[in-house]
């Protein structure tokens, strides 16, 4: 099976495509996935999750792309999601990345939220271009002792998609995140920016390889780079009205890790444990962050899904 960008889809695994996607996509329209974990319970309390949603969902379309949400409902994996079906991704879920995927279909889970990794394997058996997440998984800062390399880095360099995020999560070790990207030859833009951001703040402090001005700029890179089965990621800093002060999410981040490590959470449950524990620290401020750059990336996103397209049909 071939993918929108004439490349072999390396799965076997055929989702289900909803017939607004299927339209876009056979018409070169721009098309912008989404994953699913946020707007679950296990990314966004109630009703921020819904807010969540219908924000991006709003930019998404106001800029001219169509969204593809991606899950695993009742055992079938999606690309497309129907609003009538909406509120079953607010609900309870389990989490499922990409690994997840082959047994989520075989055991029919009722309702599997799409990770990254997850989402990306979903979109490129679509044929879809651009996806708009929250921020990535990368590598954590205990990597010398637990081996934990988030399975996000390994999607976006596998799949020919252009991933849109605020960075990665600042909990991360993110020096050695953007150090791995290089290895896998992952190259990592800003938009408009020069420095990597790192979810909550506009800096990380480390310095992007590349700064870029336009989709048109984001959508030619796609198209020449040296590797046709190789992703890109698109970093876009938080809007500065709903930045966080980086003094005092530093200490909450110490102090979650600090009990993460002492109550024994790892692998994937350290990053809603630490997620909840910096919602609390910043009495709530974390959410209307959350929503702010989930809306801000989903905008961007639809951009570049949109020059993606024209410079196709150009």
């Amino acid at each position: 099976m071939q993918n929108r960008l004439g490349g072999e889809t390396a799965t076997v695994l055929e989702p289900v495509v909803s017939p607004e996607v299927v339209e876009a996509l056979a018409t070169g329209g721009a098309v912008v996935a989404l994953e699913t974990t946020l707007f679950s319970t296990l990314g966004l309390p109630s009703p921020a999750n819904a807010e969540a949603l219908d924000r991006c969902l709003a930019a998404i379309r106001a800029a001219g792309a169509v969204p593809a949400i991606t899950a695993v409902l009742d055992g079938q994996p999606r690309v497309g999601v129907d609003a009538a079906e909406h509120d079953r991704i607010f609900g309870p879920a389990r989490k499922a990345a990409e690994r997840d995927l082959a047994v989520a279909v075989a055991q029919r889970w009722e309702f599997g939220a799409t990770t990254v990794s997850a989402s990306l394997s979903l979109a490129s058996a679509a044929g879809i271009a651009v996806f708009a997440t929250g921020g990535i998984g990368g590598v954590h800062r205990d990597v010398g002792a637990t081996g934990d390399v988030s399975a996000d880095l390994d999607a976006i360099s596998a799949h020919p998609i252009v991933t849109v995020c605020a960075g990665a999560k600042a909990f991360l070790d993110l020096a050695r995140t953007l150090e791995h990207l290089e290895t896998a030859g992952v190259p990592v833009l800003g938009w408009r920016h020069d420095w990597f951001p790192a979810f909550y703040t506009r800096s990380s402090g480390l310095p992007v390889p590349h700064r870029v001005e336009a989709a048109a700029e984001v959508a030619a890179i796609l198209a020449n780079r040296s590797r046709p089965d190789r992703g890109l990621l698109l970093t876009v800093p938080i809007p500065e009205s709903a930045e966080l002060d980086a003094a005092a999410l530093d200490v909450a981040l110490v102090e979650a890790l600090a009990d993460a490590t002492r109550d024994g959470v790892r692998g994937g449950a350290v990053t809603p444990f630490v997620l909840g524990r910096i919602a609390a620290a910043t009495a709530g401020q974390s959410i209307p962050a959350n929503l702010a750059l989930a809306e801000s990336n989903a905008a961007v996103a639809a951009e570049v899904a949109v020059a993606i397209s024209d410079r196709a049909v150009g």
